[in-house]
């Protein structure tokens, strides 16, 4: 009986660190860490910023898995979630420049005067969809 779950428990905790490993070397691989360093001017510290995503991954999913209480977590949730959402904004647009989804649909449907107007509208319509979506919880 012990043993099974020994090896249930050693078998999901293998594919944990599996599945983890394979998204940060996704990531790191898209270029959204190397990106962030080079527009700000600190390629230097392009280690610490990968460590620091890794840890923010391994730290954000032990509060998640134990269910840790965060001290005026109600107020640092807006926050989270601004930072979240930027991150997975960058993530979402380094994949698709790295994919050229967005030149080649600009080319074939010969846009390129609308350019700014397409981002702001899909920048507001992320924002008017997040506030729904959390204001709607309350």
């Amino acid at each position: 009986m012990w043993g099974s779950q020994i090896l249930l428990a050693v078998i999901g905790v293998s594919a944990g660190i599996v599945v983890a490993g394979g998204l940060f070397s996704f990531i790191i691989e898209l270029g959204v860490v190397a990106d962030f360093a080079d527009r700000t001017h600190t390629a230097d510290k392009i280690l610490l910023y990968e460590d620091s995503v890794a840890f923010g991954g391994i730290l954000g999913n032990l509060f998640f898995v134990f269910q840790i209480e965060i001290p005026y977590g109600f107020w640092l949730l807006p926050v989270f979630g601004l930072l979240a959402g930027i991150f997975v904004g960058c993530w979402a647009m380094a994949l698709a420049e790295i994919l050229n989804v967005f030149p080649v649909f600009i080319r074939r449907a010969k846009i390129v005067r609308y350019i700014p107007l397409f981002i702001l509208s899909m920048a507001i319509g992320k924002g008017i969809g997040a506030c729904l979506f959390f204001f709607q919880r309350w």
